[in-house]
This record gives C-alpha cells, sequence and structure tokens, in this order.
C-alpha cells in the first residue's frame, strides 16, 4: 500500500493541493467549564456564530493557525487525558515499538488504506510549531511532523458523500471508547495532520503513540490520541453518543472548537 503514498508530492505541492481540493505560555491554571443549562446554551449559540463567522472569513482555505520558530517551544509540554491506554491490543503494539501496528482507512472512500507506521513516517510529512490550547486553560507551544491528513484522504479516493473524518482510537475513558471527529473542511486543511514526531522524537505513549491528530485550528480536546482508524461518514448521529466525540457526547462540550 506504500505506494498509494509515493514522496513524489513536496509538501509545497501538498499545501497548494488540499487548499485547491476544497476551494512560548504553559499555564498551571484550570478554568473548568461550566455545565449550568444557561452556559451550555449561549455557547452552543458562540459556537454556531464562531463557526459561521471562520468559514465566511476563510472562504479560500487559506487561513493557517499561527506557527512559532524552535525559541518559542515550550520547555515542558503537559501530557494530559489518557495516558496509558490499557487495550490489550495497544499494549501488545507499545511492546514491540509498534511494529506490527497498522492504520485504517476506510468509509465512504474508493481504496481503503491500511498502512504500518514505517509506511506513514516514509510518507511525505509536514512540520509545523503550533501553540495546543486546552479548554481546561493552559496552553503549550510544540513541534509536530506528520502526514498531512488530506493527502491520505485523496490517495484513499474519499466519497463526495462523506462530510466528517471520524478518529478512533486505542484508549477509553469512563469505560467508553474514545473518538473524535472533524468536517471536511478541517480535513482538508494543509495543517491538519496525523503526527508521529513531536520535538523531533517519536511520539511518546503520554502524547499519543503511535499516532496523533493534530487539528491546529481547534482547541486540545480535538486533537485525538492513540488513533487506530480513519473513517469517512456522511453523518455522525450513527456513532456512539451521536455528537462527535467522546467530550461531546458525555461532557455537553461543543463538537465545533475553532480558537
Amino acid at each position: 500500500m506504500s505506494r498509494l503514498l509515493t514522496p513524489a508530492f513536496s509538501r509545497r505541492g501538498l499545501i497548494a493541493a488540499g487548499a485547491a481540493s476544497l476551494g512560548g505560555l504553559l499555564l498551571a491554571g484550570c478554568d473548568r467549564l461550566t455545565t449550568a443549562p444557561q452556559t451550555l446554551e449561549f455557547l452552543t449559540i458562540g459556537e454556531k456564530a464562531s463557526r459561521t463567522a471562520q468559514r465566511w472569513i476563510g472562504a479560500d482555505r487559506q487561513g493557517l493557525a499561527p506557527e512559532y520558530s524552535r525559541a518559542d517551544m515550550s520547555p515542558v509540554f503537559r501530557v494530559n487525558g489518557s495516558t496509558n491506554p490499557t487495550n490489550a491490543d495497544y499494549v501488545a503494539h507499545a511492546h514491540t515499538g509498534f511494529a506490527d501496528w497498522r492504520l485504517k482507512v476506510d468509509g465512504l472512500v474508493a481504496n481503503p488504506i491500511d498502512l504500518s507506521l514505517a509506511q506513514v513516517r516514509a510518507a511525505p510529512s509536514r512540520t509545523q510549531i503550533t501553540r495546543h490550547d486546552c479548554v481546561e486553560g493552559w496552553s503549550a507551544i510544540g513541534e509536530w511532523t506528520g502526514l498531512p491528513l488530506g493527502l491520505l484522504l485523496r490517495r484513499a479516493g474519499v466519497s463526495s458523500r462523506a462530510r466528517y473524518v471520524v478518529f478512533h482510537c486505542a484508549d477509553t475513558l469512563l469505560g467508553k471508547p474514545y473518538y473524535e471527529s472533524i468536517d471536511m473542511l478541517e480535513a482538508f486543511h494543509p495543517q491538519t495532520i496525523l503526527a508521529h514526531t513531536m520535538n523531533g522524537t517519536p511520539l511518546s505513549i503520554g502524547h499519543g503513540a503511535p499516532l496523533r491528530l493534530r487539528v491546529e485550528r481547534q482547541l486540545g480536546y480535538k486533537q485525538a490520541k492513540y488513533v487506530m482508524r480513519v473513517e469517512a461518514v456522511d453523518s455522525l448521529a450513527p456513532l456512539h453518543g451521536g455528537k462527535g466525540g467522546f467530550w461531546e457526547d458525555n461532557h455537553d462540550y461543543q463538537w465545533y472548537a475553532g480558537i
């Protein structure tokens, strides 16, 4: 399957194709989201307004999240959420350095893909130094290298019927499978990558090894770790709680988390 991701695609060409295809702080404090009904209703209204405004302003698909220099990188990048999945398959993969791990790309695609970690790392990549903003109130700047999601979807022949991309993960929280999703505009954005390297070294388990999502124009809870499967779908309703992600289903977080 590696020939589906040939090195002939340069980073510059990939960014241009991604655009055309669809037209240093570390804070200690935590500000937990309130669950008051009035606040949730207000946040929902704000989410819709923010999403509409961003889509209108960024209609040319060129808007980028800020990128930084190595001098701006945080000395510590906090580990958050799941830190060591206990899924038996994941534990076995971790013990072998993910030598037999596979990434599956399926759903509404013409050519389902099954890639080893070596193939993912050998594919064309993008490196970016960006700021991770957590809904809890902390931020950190780090360097990420990974496979642009748009390239992967094009190689899989994603259907025009697909509206969302779902990331199925190896971890669980509260006994429930962890997953996240984004729309096609974010999926083909040049800064949306499946990162395998952080700050120049392979991802640690705490930071999501072997592969995690980086969708840089959204908050940290959208950056799914331990990605095992990428699925193109036309609706989020049949998945788990139907709201498009673990936090959205179980804690009323907003599905669109644009910064």
